[in-house]
């Protein structure tokens, strides 16, 4: 009896310790829990953005295009008289310059009638001056020479006169046939595929050319624009001419600047829009004829407008808005209003004020009021300036 009255009695121990243990725990554990709420609620979580500020600068308002390189001047170079080509003086896209040599052809017919176009001016000549020593003579004689032989030596004398003028203007008529024998350039610029070879008979009947020059300094850029965008354009020229730039087609490497020369005449009415027409020096021969290209035209420059970067504005059903960052570091919505964006920064009209931090990085993260540590955007982000607040 007393060895089983000891077996229930450390049972009964045993049960006893385990009760005391498990109410210890279940109090230590929903008082440590209860600690952890609490602290959490003492530091609540924050929300990682990046800001920038909102800026007061001058925005430069461009009309954005899509244009055609066209060489400032063209000329498919022609033979003005027949003849075999002796020399080809140019290389295929070789740059030549204004009165430099392009074709020789074989000048001799042309230098032979020259010459007797010279040979007949001499002999007329001679025959001039012993006409006239003859009517020397007859006016000499006076009475003992009759009225009719000085009026006829007179009137010879008038026609070998005319006759020479006829040789003077032959002589130059030759002499330039046998300058176009050398055909030059006509302008400086660039030569394009050659259609012709030594020894090819050409004439100036035919409509084939011997090669084509387009001039490259300056050259030119036809782009259109919207035909509402008219009243603007001409705004501008009227003041100076607008500058104008050149873009690859993707629009993210400058090609080339130059500035508006003309406006076309006439609105093309199938498509609403108006040709426009462009200068470019042109020196690094960045743009070709032929080249599709972007175009800028700056029509305006808004002065001291409201500029935010395109990533701050955000669409939501009611609209355009933006986060802001307040003095207690939470996150405020604004409804803004864009008039102008180009080149990454927008221009706000409505909702926002110089100085104010806007978010442009994490906003999917973001609600109002939401408690946010910010990092200063940066274009570089090695450079970026973060601070925690």
């Amino acid at each position: 009896m007393s060895k089983s009255r000891a077996i229930r009695l450390l049972l009964l121990i045993g049960a006893m310790a385990g009760l005391g243990y498990f109410g210890w725990q279940r109090f230590h554990g929903e008082d440590h829990a209860a600690q952890a709420a609490s602290s959490q609620q003492r530091t609540p979580t924050r929300v990682a953005v990046k800001t920038a500020a909102v800026e007061k600068a001058d925005f430069p308002v461009y009309l954005t295009g899509l244009g055609t390189v066209q060489g400032f001047n063209t000329v498919l170079v022609r033979t003005r008289v027949d003849g075999q080509i002796n020399r080809i003086a140019f290389q295929e896209g070789q740059f030549v310059k204004q009165g430099d040599t392009l074709v020789e052809i074989d000048p001799r017919p042309f230098q032979a009638a020259l010459d007797q176009a010279k040979a007949k001016k001499a002999q007329d000549e001679a025959n001039l001056a012993n006409a006239s020593l003859d009517l020397q003579r007859f006016t000499k004689l006076g009475e003992f020479a009759t009225r009719q032989q000085t009026d006829t030596q007179r009137s010879t004398v008038a026609q070998l006169t005319a006759q020479i003028e006829a040789d003077t203007a032959a002589i130059f008529n030759a002499q330039t046939q046998l300058d176009y024998a050398t055909i030059k350039a006509p302008f400086s610029g660039v030569a394009g595929l050659r259609q012709v070879d030594v020894g090819n008979i050409v004439n100036a009947a035919t409509q084939t050319g011997i090669v084509t020059i387009a001039q490259i300094e300056p050259i030119a850029v036809i782009f259109t624009a919207p035909e509402d965008q008219l009243p603007e354009i001409k705004a501008a020229l009227a003041v100076a001419p607008p500058e104008t730039i050149a873009l690859s087609t993707d629009g993210k490497r400058v090609l080339s600047t130059g500035t508006l020369a003309l406006i076309n005449n006439q609105v093309d009415t199938t498509s609403g829009t108006i040709r426009l027409k462009a200068l470019f020096d042109n020196k690094d021969h960045a743009l070709w004829p032929g080249q599709s290209v972007s175009t800028r035209l700056l029509i305006a420059t808004l002065k001291d407008a409201t500029v935010v970067p395109d990533d701050a504005v955000q669409h939501g059903p009611d609209g355009l808005y933006a986060f802001t960052v307040d003095q207690d570091n939470k996150a405020v919505l604004r409804k803004i209003k864009v008039t102008r964006s180009i080149d990454g920064r927008s221009v706000i009209d409505e909702g926002l004020s110089p100085g104010e931090q806007v978010i442009t990085a994490g906003q999917y993260k973001v609600q109002p009021g939401t408690l946010v540590s910010t990092a200063v955007a940066s274009s570089d982000p090695v450079q970026a300036k973060v601070g925690q607040k």
